[in-house]
């Protein structure tokens, strides 16, 4: 097989060493990495110091291959990414023609008039191939030393993931033989992650040596990701679907899907595909389901909307929760989110509906119903599922995993409903 190739990152910028901003580019970089056979050893950030960046740059170049820099390019007197690069690397500054017209270029589709700040970009390391950037005026330069190879790029993230994908995978891949890396993930939903291992320690142990399974829990669901590397991409994919119907024998309605997507996602892409509508009645989750569910593009075509019932006035005024059950029964009980959600069904018109009712903690429990209980309702016209939880003491922690099992709840009604 063909050997592994190693790459390392380096941020750089005071902003994100403060806390200013936060990396997602490396984040970014790191998937797009992966999926192209790379494999990313180490990520580092570093000030934007002349002395820092090329003590970093050292340190990568004894383990990495490929050594991937963003940051500090830009025009202004604090950016010095470029002049530390010159010094590693032994050489100077020289005029490009091609990256100045690439910034008139941009410059007069934006009607904007260049400076003598932005007109230094066009100084660029002799020694380095020049990579224009058509999203920016900062240029990509490739270094290449004893057959590794060092690039740097912007840190604007668009600009970033543009000169990422068009230009420098295609070419690190073409420089570089790197094998076919696949990943296969299944969500499972119901088991603690230490007895989940134990139920599937039999299949883990007979994996072949070039699969690698990793656990990702995540508020109530673990994700289960099956990685393999070969230099034959088809028999990798091969055995990865071959373990996972095996996987799928033991877990069975555990895994509540075989897609590494959010489950917000993956209920809406259901909602679509059944034509069907949903409104969500909730209470100690404050309007995360809403949020969760319409944080992707297309949510308008199935969620009609949500009300906020924090108040016991609000349960009874708009969702027409019976009083004398609020009084009976309490508001985090199973007839109370049962009546939520039929009543924000009726309310909104809608064909599916989820409602939560709880103490979210970590004050406001009681011996009978401590902080962390939790009822859940989810509903069609013909069908009613409404469960109880017990949580904990963490206010968001507990805010989070209600949402998982309402939604787990809600596609379990999706499944269910003709």
């Amino acid at each position: 097989m063909s050997r592994h190739v190693q790459a390392e990152i380096i941020t750089i910028g005071d902003e994100i060493l403060i806390g200013q901003i936060v990396d997602t580019n490396s984040a970014w970089m790191a998937v797009e990495l992966n999926k192209s056979g790379f494999e990313l050893i180490q990520i580092t950030s570093v000030h934007d110091d002349e002395q820092k960046i090329i003590e970093a740059l050292d340190r990568a170049f004894t383990h990495a291959d490929v050594v991937l820099i963003t940051g500090g390019i830009g025009p202004t007197k604090d950016d010095i990414t470029k002049q530390s690069l010159c010094k590693y690397f032994d050489t100077r500054l020289v005029f490009n023609e091609a990256t100045l017209q690439n910034i008139l270029e941009l410059f007069a589709e934006r009607n904007i008039q260049i400076n003598e700040l932005t007109k230094a970009q066009a100084m660029v390391p002799e020694k380095a191939l020049i990579i224009q950037n058509k999203q920016g005026t900062a240029p990509v330069t490739w270094f290449e030393k004893d057959g590794k190879v060092a690039v740097s790029m912007p840190g604007v993230p668009y600009e970033m993931k543009y000169v990422m994908s068009g230009e420098i995978i295609p070419r690190l891949q073409s420089h570089f033989k790197t094998p076919a890396v696949l990943h296969k993930t299944v969500q499972v939903y119901g088991y603690p992650e230490s007895v989940l291992a134990l139920k599937i320690a039999a299949w883990e142990n007979a994996l072949p040596d070039f699969l690698h399974l990793a656990y990702l829990p995540n508020y109530g669901i673990i994700r289960l990701r099956l990685s393999g590397v070969a230099n034959d991409a088809l028999m990798l994919d091969f055995a990865l679907n071959q373990q996972l119907s095996s996987l799928k024998e033991i877990l069975g309605n555990a895994i509540i899907a075989c897609e590494d997507i959010p489950l917000e996602q993956l209920t809406g892409n259901i909602l679509t595909a059944q034509s069907k509508t949903l409104a969500t009645a909730e209470s100690c989750t404050g309007g995360n389901i809403a949020h969760r569910l319409t944080l992707f593009p297309g949510a308008s075509a199935y969620f009609k909307g949500s009300v906020v019932a924090y108040d016991n006035a609000v349960k009874t005024s708009l969702l027409r929760v019976e009083k004398s059950v609020l009084e009976t029964q309490g508001a985090v009980s199973k007839e109370v989110v049962e009546q939520m959600a039929d009543g924000v069904r009726h309310l909104l018109r809608t064909d599916l509906a989820v409602a939560v009712s709880g103490i979210a903690g970590p004050s406001g429990g009681t011996k009978e119903k401590p902080a962390g209980s939790v009822w859940i309702a989810a509903c069609s016209k013909d069908t009613m599922i409404s469960r109880e939880f017990h949580f904990g003491t963490f206010r968001e922690q507990n805010i989070q995993r209600a949402t998982q099992a309402a939604l787990v709840m809600l596609k379990e009604v999706l499944e269910t409903t003709p």
